[in-house]
């Protein structure tokens, strides 16, 4: 997809988040070509719960409340455990890895962005919301 169509240590906890986040909830990403799907799973205490192919995984994030003057919010994954086992893309992601991206949401809430930096040139996604499940 073109993305300009669109519109701290391993273990520690983030800081809890407003219920009303748009981040709260259970997400997916579905490969371009159809091949395989991941499942975000973030929950209000900073945590985040990850299935990719047969990856199982758990990290925690920081993210700030409010997006930037640019409409993106600022988010640090740590990853905290890991099955050791392939991801989507086929790697094997390191207990303790830190990852800064910038999340900017469609206007519905139902899908958002994952981008290297506050523009559309590089991102991932879209990812949509998936309601009814548990996070």
């Amino acid at each position: 997809m073109a993305c300009a169509a669109f519109f701290d240590g391993p273990g520690a906890h983030a800081a809890p988040l407003p219920s009303d986040h748009p981040i709260l909830g259970v997400w997916r990403l579905t490969m371009p070509d159809g091949s395989c799907s991941e499942t975000y799973r973030f929950r209000g205490d900073g945590t985040t719960h990850v299935t990719s192919a047969d990856e199982v995984s758990e990290s925690t994030f920081d993210i700030p409340a409010e997006p930037s003057d640019k409409g993106f919010y600022r988010m640090v994954d740590t990853l905290v455990k890991d099955n050791g086992k392939k991801d989507c893309a086929g790697q094997v992601t390191k207990v303790g890895t830190k990852v800064t991206n910038f999340v900017v949401f469609h206007p519905s809430g139902a899908l958002f962005l994952m981008c290297e930096a506050e523009t559309l040139d590089r991102c991932i996604g879209p990812f949509h919301r998936v309601d009814g499940l548990v996070i």
